[in-house]
């Protein structure tokens, strides 16, 4: 027991070590918002004249609609622009020729598009999309929720299914808070987080960019190279697709939703300890949420909530494995 204590004390000697040299929170996150500007403008200079693509229409209504857009620069939230106001303020994602795809993707050659929404005969695609979301939005609350004396490392999102209760996001606090047990005051703080960057209505916007881009987005975090390094491999194309939400760029497996606005009743319901991993105590937050589209009464989301206070069981499969423990420390987070 003493052993452990000892061992406790120089850990967060060594945390707070570490946080005289790391570059602070906001120095990280203008860094990786300048790369991913950067990488932006060069491909959007990848068009320096304007070509055309036909996109042809699918869906209720829109069968047999074409419309002539600019490669390169037109996205499936341009070609809704074209419809009705319906299409602008509903869809959730696209299919671009079969293939899920953000609606602020750029198309870059002529295709069949159908916007999906969360009333769909078959949701499921739409559905997905929107955990996702909700646990990236969930990770951009966590990074910025302590005090810039604690740091925050996000490890990773893991995709689970909607009936799992609850969507999750991974994380390590500074060792400081090891034996910190969340409050329902420090949740409903977390969700009034949430609730704020929801209110903002932010697009969340992609980029699809190598290995080496996000490798230096991601330079001050090794669980997130490593990430980098996992989703590259398992992508034929050997790229990962990166998000920026406001100041906060993250990784994703998936297209997310367009925007946050589309989120309505939302909730953090839990932060439960995983154990010791090889750098720190991990933790897994998960959170609750139904999209504007879809209400739910205050006796059903009751019911809803206390089912996603239980931890989620993540299959070994959809976790990423964690790096070896030399490389720098992760940025403190700012207070919110």
């Amino acid at each position: 027991m003493a052993c452990r204590t000892r061992c406790q004390a120089i850990q967060r000697r060594l945390a707070s070590m570490a946080a005289a040299v790391r570059p602070s929170a906001v120095e990280v996150r203008s860094q990786r918002n300048a790369v991913f500007s950067r990488e932006q403008a060069r491909q959007r200079a990848l068009y320096p004249r304007i070509e055309k693509v036909e996109v042809n229409m699918q869906g209720p209504g829109l069968d047999g609609t074409l419309l002539v857009m600019n490669k390169g620069i037109s996205t499936p939230l341009s070609c809704a622009r074209h419809l009705t106001e319906f299409h602008v303020t509903n869809s959730a994602i696209a299919l671009v020729d079969g293939e899920p795809w953000s609606l602020h993707q750029p198309l870059t050659q002529s295709c069949s598009l159908s916007l999906l929404t969360f009333k769909d005969t078959d949701p499921s695609l739409v559905n997905q999309a929107y955990w996702r979301s909700c646990a990236a939005l969930l990770a951009q609350v966590l990074e910025t929720a302590f005090k810039e004396d604690y740091a925050v490392e996000l490890l990773s999102t893991p995709e689970v299914p909607v009936t799992s209760g609850a969507f999750c996001c991974d994380v390590m606090l500074d060792p400081q808070l090891d034996a910190w047990t969340p409050s329902e005051e420090s949740l409903r703080s977390l969700t009034r987080g949430a609730q704020q960057l929801i209110q903002r209505d932010l697009a969340w916007e992609p980029l699809e960019v190598a290995p080496s881009v996000a490798l230096e987005v991601f330079s001050h975090s090794g669980y997130k190279q490593e990430e980098v390094e996992k989703r590259a491999a398992e992508n034929p194309r050997g790229t990962v697709t990166l998000y920026r939400c406001g100041d906060h760029v993250l990784l994703s497996g998936g297209p997310l939703v367009a925007r946050t606005g589309l989120c309505s009743q939302y909730e953090v319901t839990a932060l439960h300890s995983l154990g010791q991993g090889p750098r720190g105590l991990h933790r897994r937050a998960q959170g609750l949420s139904l999209p504007l589209q879809l209400q739910a009464h205050h006796t059903v989301w009751r019911k809803l909530r206390q089912r996603a206070e239980k931890l989620v069981e993540v299959p070994i499969s959809a976790q990423m494995t964690s790096p070896p423990p030399a490389v720098s420390s992760p940025p403190p987070a700012n207070q919110q």
